[in-house]
């Protein structure tokens, strides 16, 4: 099987290329240093691998998939160019009982968000099975390492050395503050919202991990639920996933504020969902590697499924003890 990943030097490609590179059902197309300019060879690779991953901006997304000719070549990308086009299949195998089947059978997928997939993650079972109207009018926070900006962001954080810098960068730092985020159309889209979340992300000085929390307050639900009734809907929507995991509520009586942290599901395709609070206001938590099940393992995993092949094969499982 070839596979070619187009934007290979960036945070994204590297982390897929680094799940690839070890196994042998893999033949990596590789442009080499002194050609990795040249368009033709780059056009033909698009077009002799069975799977190409797009890890490129939106706009140099778009374009790479023009010139795709192949109809055998099957296309994930990671942009967000096409995460709510109908055309393309949104690559979180989680999302509902019939979503593997639908990425499996696709040419065209779209890598979700590491946001928005955290997001979905909480919620959406939630929506579906009638706990959470459509119209609640619901918020979100993320706490994020600083990768998820990719290498201008990382170079700001890790190049600049002035004593000024480095004591701004020590402190967290909210960003779109005008509340609109470029993951906000998926996040509402893929849970069924009738409206967008209030979504304020944060960036924090770690490189990868992340937590996006969602409180939910019972007395606006319909039946107002208990903190145990939401963590049943959780546990049974995800019921057999391999890399969802709902944490037992006994695990999380008295816990501290360091089981949180979001840096635990790091180097795994993982994700845990927290259920805390109480009876009357609920925190909804999703913890995962922002370049793991946020990007690059949920790429892979999406390639295993559209191969028909296990989808964890590559792909880093570590039982948690939280």
């Amino acid at each position: 099987m070839k596979v070619f990943v187009d934007g290979q030097y960036g945070t994204t490609g590297l982390k897929i290329h680094e799940r690839l590179v070890q196994r042998n059902d893999v033949e990596l197309l590789s442009i080499n240093e002194e050609h990795k300019k040249d368009p033709h060879i780059r056009i033909q690779f698009m077009n002799e691998a069975d799977v190409v991953f797009l890890c490129l901006p939106d706009q140099a997304a778009r374009e790479a998939v023009t010139l795709i000719t192949n109809p055998h070549t099957r296309i994930i990308d990671s942009s967000t160019a096409f995460r709510t086009d109908d055309a393309w299949v949104y690559g979180l195998p989680e999302l509902s009982n019939v979503q593997k089947g639908a990425i499996a059978n696709a040419n065209r997928v779209s890598v979700p968000g590491c946001h928005a997939t955290a997001f979905a993650l909480a919620i959406r079972p939630l929506v579906q099975c009638g706990m959470l109207p459509r119209d609640y009018p619901i918020s979100c926070h993320s706490l994020t390492g600083y990768s998820g900006g990719g290498r201008a962001l990382i170079e700001r954080y890790e190049s600049d050395s002035t004593t000024e810098s480095i004591d701004r960068f020590n402190r967290t730092q909210h960003y779109s503050l005008n509340l609109d985020h470029k993951h906000l159309p998926e996040m509402q889209k893929f849970t069924d919202l009738a409206f967008q979340p209030v979504f304020l992300p944060t960036v924090c000085n770690f490189y990868n991990g992340m937590v996006v929390t969602v409180p939910v307050v019972t007395r606006l639900l319909p039946n107002q639920p208990s903190l145990q009734n939401i963590h049943t809907a959780l546990t049974d929507y995800y019921q057999g996933e391999a890399f969802v995991k709902v944490i037992h509520p006994e695990a999380t009586k008295g816990m501290s504020q360091s089981n949180l942290d979001p840096t635990l599901c790091n180097g795994t395709n993982n994700a845990e969902i927290f259920v805390l609070g109480n009876d009357d206001q609920v925190l909804i938590a999703c913890r995962l590697d922002n370049l793991g099940k946020g990007s690059s393992g949920a790429a892979v995993q999406n390639m295993n499924l559209m191969l028909g092949i296990e989808e964890g094969l590559g792909l880093t499982r570590r039982n948690n003890k939280t």
